[in-house]
């Protein structure tokens, strides 16, 4: 482990927002599916949700090379689950979707908890999550197009959310729980070994970044 991969991963995990998060409504196709993780890792996301479409999940593509790694999706069969679980966090849930309720996306602040709604491109967000969301959101089009690819659109919506925060200075300590910070840590930084431990039911050890890994990590025959 190199100075500058720990450091990597302590500023990466010290702009983590755990109260803000994107929640895909049964989005298939898998090169949107891993551009909206990839999106969510970008902005600081700690966990995304999904609610399983027919088939199953969507495989990764090469789209988010990495970033499943780096931002969890907690997955869900049925939309009222995932929404109940959302708002039992305290997250309000706003739909991207064209209706005459919707604002602009730029109106609703996203310095609070957050979760922005994404349906399929072609159905679009379902009326049984319209009926449970706290509002509805729209990006205006000045041409002929009337809507943007699921995954542009979330991109769209999610950096004005990190704008936001940016500016509420949301970003400038890490926001993490400590022991949630604690586990984290030591699975972005040793993902091996953490695997191994899990398995085997045994806790993760503290990490002495002032000594070698070889005594602060435990060795694995695995």
């Amino acid at each position: 482990m190199t100075p500058q991969r720990r450091a990597r991963v302590d500023a990466v995990l010290a702009r983590r927002q755990p109260d803000l998060t994107v929640m895909m409504e049964r989005v298939h196709k898998p090169h949107n599916f891993s551009a909206v993780l990839r999106t969510a890792d970008a902005v600081g996301i700690l966990e995304a949700y999904a609610v399983v479409p027919r088939g199953g999940m969507p495989e990764h593509s090469g789209t988010s090379k990495g970033a499943e790694k780096w931002t969890s999706v907690n997955t869900f069969t049925d939309t009222p689950d995932a929404i109940a679980a959302l708002k039992s966090r305290g997250f309000s849930i706003y739909a991207a979707h064209f209706s005459e309720r919707a604002v602009d996306y730029r109106e609703v602040d996203y310095t609070q908890p957050t979760a922005v709604l994404l349906g399929t491109e072609y159905h679009g967000v379902s009326p049984e999550a319209l009926e449970l969301v706290d509002g509805e959101v729209i990006i205006p089009m000045m041409g002929m197009t009337q809507s943007l690819n699921v995954s542009v659109a979330n991109s769209v919506i999610l950096y004005e959310a990190q704008r936001q925060r940016q500016n509420a200075g949301m970003y400038d300590s890490c926001r993490l729980d400590p022991e949630l910070h604690r586990r984290l840590r030591f699975e972005w930084l040793y993902p091996r070994q953490a695997q191994i431990l899990r398995e085997q039911g045994q806790p993760y050890p503290d990490i002495i970044d002032d000594v070698d890994d070889a005594e602060s990590v435990p060795r694995t025959n695995a």
